[in-house]
């Protein structure tokens, strides 16, 4: 039979009674009562009618009585052995937590606490990685001095996708990237009869900045992103983990074949794209300022030197060692889950992509300082 609803009675000013199920379906009948009871001269709390009790029940008949003890805190009479343990139970809760230091919420820092706070962020990631190239250039002197450990197989697979699977994308940019920029020149050119110079316009800036850059640029976003994502998939579910414990080195089987393999698939990449960005601009030439081929290669060859083509094809294994590294360092630093691995994918593609580029710069300038 079910209980009673809980009732509240006060016979006399100084007693107190209590009755049926205070529990959370049967204390809905005394709500208001429970909201505008006052124990002023109250000192005796008669629960032997209370039929059924759960914790809410308990916690609010604690918060009308009061914690025992203490000032204005009353002890009821009557209650039932279980009743009273519960009863104890939601007391103490009650006091641990009061008795929890208070949460202090941190004020919103000022811009130049901010300012302060991601210098800090980039010092720690940039000695993080620094320290990165060390153990990877460890790792490839122990595969150098023991080269059973080099993993060949791996580095071929990864010479076929990071490098002959992108001739495509590499190619179709790098032949449009030339055709806009003799079409851009051409107007110019054209105004003062020196129409035979954009060969020089073409084949200088493919050569030296624009075939080497914009094959790094694709590379870190194709190649860097799929070299974040896999090994940031392989450290949230613990496959890194496992391979140390199986005595797997993570540097060997993991970095060492992607640093390799891209050393030796950038430079191709950049010498494929020389050639289609140069016959992008050849056709571009024919077609606006007249310059056939015949023309267009006689005085390629006049205008180019191999020094122009050594350039750009010397900064290629630069700019594939710093996409391969970063690529892989922001993987082993993925923590949480899939939105851990797809944070740490964009930061490689953004942080390769702008090592790229400033490196690019800084061999501007060495060039320029050596008359190159």
């Amino acid at each position: 039979m079910p209980p009673k609803p809980a009732a509240l009675a006060r016979p006399s000013p100084d007693r107190l009674v209590l009755s049926g199920g205070w529990t959370a379906a049967g204390m809905a009948a005394i709500e208001p009562e429970l909201a505008s009871a006052a124990l002023t001269g109250v000192v005796h709390v008669d629960a032997a009618g209370i039929e059924a009790l759960d914790s809410v029940g308990a916690w609010r008949l604690r918060q009308l009585l009061g914690r025992p003890g203490d000032r204005g805190g009353i002890a009821p009479d009557g209650l039932r052995p279980e009743f009273a343990t519960l009863l104890e139970a939601v007391a103490n809760h009650l006091a641990e937590r009061d008795s929890r230091p208070a949460t202090v919420i941190a004020p919103t820092p000022t811009w130049l606490a901010r300012v302060g706070l991601g210098a800090m962020a980039v010092f720690e990631q940039a000695a993080a990685l620094l320290g990165f190239v060390g153990e990877c250039a460890l790792a490839f002197a122990g595969s150098v001095a023991h080269p059973k450990r080099i993993r060949w197989r791996t580095i071929l697979y990864h010479i076929r996708s990071a490098g002959f699977d992108a001739l495509p994308i590499v190619g179709l940019l790098s032949f449009l990237l030339g055709v806009v920029v003799a079409y851009q020149g051409a107007g110019q050119l054209r105004q003062y009869g020196a129409n035979i110079f954009v060969v020089d316009l073409v084949g200088l800036s493919m050569l030296r900045e624009f075939a080497p850059l914009i094959t790094a640029i694709i590379v870190a976003g194709r190649s860097g992103s799929a070299y974040a994502a896999q090994i940031g998939s392989m450290a949230v579910s613990e496959e890194i983990d496992a391979m140390r414990t199986l005595g797997i080195a993570p540097l060997e089987q993991l970095v060492l074949p992607k640093i390799v393999a891209l050393l030796v698939a950038l430079p191709l990449l950049t010498v494929f794209a020389d050639g289609l960005g140069v016959f992008g601009g050849m056709i571009m030439a024919r077609t606006q300022l007249d310059v056939g081929f015949p023309e267009f290669l006689d005085r390629f060859v006049k205008a180019v030197d191999v020094t122009a083509y050594l350039v750009g094809i010397g900064k290629a294994p630069v700019f594939a060692v710093i996409i391969a590294l970063v690529g892989c360092f922001q993987g082993f630093r993925a923590q949480g889950g899939a939105d851990g691995v797809g944070r740490q994918t964009t930061r490689s593609v953004v942080q390769a992509i702008f090592l790229v580029i400033v490196a690019d710069a800084l061999f501007s300038i060495a060039f320029s300082i050596l008359d190159l």
